[in-house]
């Protein structure tokens, strides 16, 4: 683990009288590369094709990036029906959430052209359930319900071949078919602590359970937690900036308070900072979930500034130089969208 510091003091003479105020900012932060690959797509489908450029469901969970390429020339819908049929030949891109099986099929029988921005660590999960599915295992997604990422791993097997679980408790109340043919993937975006706890129910209940042969919970997921653990500790308050809707952003808030944080909030934007509770705050931990750009980081530190008079500690524990390759047919070299 490496810890670096940075002291940064205020050159503004107006803020003396502020009050003093420690940004503890956790890294890694923000964009993952599954993240940063699907908004790539969709700019550089926008720059090859032009607009529009149709988008179903959110790319990533977050309204200020999806906002941005509004702005751009994308369009979001819901559903493929969606796209006017006269669009039927203007490319149509895949959330990094990853979609159920049905998807693709109907847009392939609409004759679409489709660029898939699904993160690869998730088409990594639905290749293990479709393996477990072949050897003739019964599959539980350890996830939340309602997630898109969880709707598009249990929509790759026919209805009734996934069982979701969300906690211990409904480890309880399991009964597989054949308890030696039982088989567990988890959704990308979890608590590292609470989907162990999990999966040691699972295995203390079922010793024969099959485990994927690298952990399915994302190294970003990973790397974010383990840094917010670090820098929560002794932070009056931690914001998390990042959507409501994002799982992995949502558990950093969970995590900061475990962790020794006395208050933990998700917050879009600087605006949504809870001045009250900053009220009497002496250090304030700052990260970001994967799917928040850093410009929304700084949004929020320049908003700390000009209330305290702030430095800033920069905890970090890993480094990270993962990538993922764009489609083929977005690649410079690339001469037909075949």
């Amino acid at each position: 683990m490496t810890r670096t510091t940075d002291r940064t003091q205020p050159t503004d003479s107006t803020k003396t009288a502020h009050p003093e105020l420690l940004i503890r900012l956790a890294a890694p932060r923000g964009f993952c590369a599954g993240v940063d690959r699907a908004i790539q797509i969709v700019e550089k489908a926008l720059q090859k094709f032009g607009a529009p450029v149709y988008v179903r469901h959110e790319i990533v969970h977050n309204r200020f990036v999806v906002e941005d390429l509004e702005k751009k020339g994308a369009v979001f819908v819901a559903e493929l029906e969606q796209i006017p049929a006269e669009h039927a030949d203007r490319p149509v891109v895949f959330s990094a959430h990853g979609v159920p099986k049905s998807v693709p099929a109907d847009a392939k029988e609409r004759e679409m052209f489709v660029l898939d921005a699904t993160c690869p660590l998730v088409t990594k999960v639905h290749r293990e359930a479709e393996n477990h599915d072949k050897a003739d295992r019964e599959i539980v997604l350890i996830g939340h319900a309602g997630h898109p990422e969880v709707v598009g791993t249990m929509g790759q097997l026919p209805e009734g071949k996934v069982t979701l679980i969300e906690s211990a408790d409904d480890v309880a109340t399991l009964e597989p078919r054949d308890p030696d043919k039982l088989a567990y993937i988890t959704q990308t975006t979890l608590s590292v602590d609470d989907t162990a706890e999990i999966i040691a129910a699972l295995q203390a209940r079922f010793p024969h359970v099959t485990s994927p042969a690298k952990e399915d919970i994302c190294y970003a997921t990973t790397n974010r937690q383990t840094a917010v653990k670090e820098m929560a500790q002794g932070c009056d308050f931690v914001l998390v900036v990042g959507a409501p809707n994002s799982s992995n952003s949502n558990r950093l808030v969970e995590v900061a308070v475990r962790a020794g944080a006395k208050g933990s909030m998700l917050v879009q934007r600087a605006a949504d900072i809870p001045w009250d509770k900053l009220e009497h705050a002496r250090t304030v931990g700052v990260t970001a979930g994967a799917s928040a750009p850093e410009v929304l980081v700084n949004e929020v530190i320049d908003a700390l500034s000009e209330r305290f008079k702030t430095s800033i500690e920069l905890v970090k524990t890993a480094d990270e130089r993962v990538a993922f390759n764009i489609p083929r047919a977005l690649r410079d070299d690339a001469t037909t969208a075949a």
